[in-house]
């Protein structure tokens, strides 16, 4: 795993386990707001403003792709710490990734095909 993630021989700071936290809640908390724009506000505000559907998958793809940096930031810091819950997280970004990649399967799907 060390090296998939090109973490070996990287220097630890003192701060990495705090920037490890907050690059994981900055992936969560963008994850989140990815979900509620995408199955809140857009179902509603759809029949309000007409040009929101056209809106809706280039900014879900946008903020998956946020979202996915700041995991993989996040897993990278876990591992370079030696985190003691490093797998247990890192387990957990990869299903969230699995959520992610599905997500942006579905917003390409809803741009190429016709309306």
């Amino acid at each position: 795993m060390r090296r998939l993630l090109r973490v070996e021989g990287a220097k630890k700071t003192p701060f990495i386990n705090r920037d490890a936290h907050r690059n994981f809640r900055v992936a969560i908390i963008v994850s989140g707001v990815r979900c509620i724009i995408t199955y809140l506000l857009i179902p509603i505000l759809v029949p309000i403003v007409g040009f929101a559907g056209v809106v809706a998958a280039p900014l879900g793809i946008a903020l998956c792709l946020v979202a996915g940096v700041n995991g993989v930031v996040s897993v990278r810091r876990f591992w370079i710490s030696d985190y003691r819950g490093k797998w247990m997280y890192t387990w957990f970004i990869l299903f969230v990734f699995l959520v992610l990649a599905i997500s942006i399967v579905a917003d390409v799907a809803r741009i190429v095909s016709p309306a």
